[in-house]
């Protein structure tokens, strides 16, 4: 079971996979918060400083690109790891949000939400 010191954001509009993956990592001993856009994501990564960052790409308000690039400037949080969460299996996406200082990047449609825990653990232990 994971340390309940982890903090897992997840930044996600779509409620069923935001609800899952909650659902899911709380389970496996995660302490979870969400948001639902963009701009409540960036928020709650400047204001709350979680361990690791689920992000999507497209959403509300603003899109995942736009809040990885803003964490990554930031000096006070460019140093949270962020796994990409897409539609998108295209290895140019995956490219892009790599060499923006993405941590990992997984596919929706593939994903495992026991085998997401596994994952969060793996990066963070690396980041410690």
């Amino acid at each position: 079971m994971s340390n309940p010191q982890s903090r897992v954001l997840i930044i996600e509009d779509d409620r069923f996979l935001r609800r899952a993956c909650e659902t899911s990592l709380q389970k496996q001993g995660f302490a979870v918060t969400s948001a639902i856009d963009g701009e409540a994501g960036l928020a709650a990564i400047q204001r709350d400083r979680p361990d690791i960052v689920l992000l999507d790409l497209l959403m509300p308000k603003l899109p995942g690109l736009e809040v990885l690039r803003a964490v990554k400037r930031d000096a006070a949080t460019r140093a949270i790891p962020i796994v990409i969460l897409s539609n998108s299996s295209r290895i140019e996406d995956r490219k892009e949000v790599m060499a923006l200082g993405a941590v990992s990047y997984l596919v929706k449609s593939n994903l495992s939400l026991r085998e997401l825990g596994a994952r969060i653990r793996e990066l963070l232990e690396k980041v410690t």
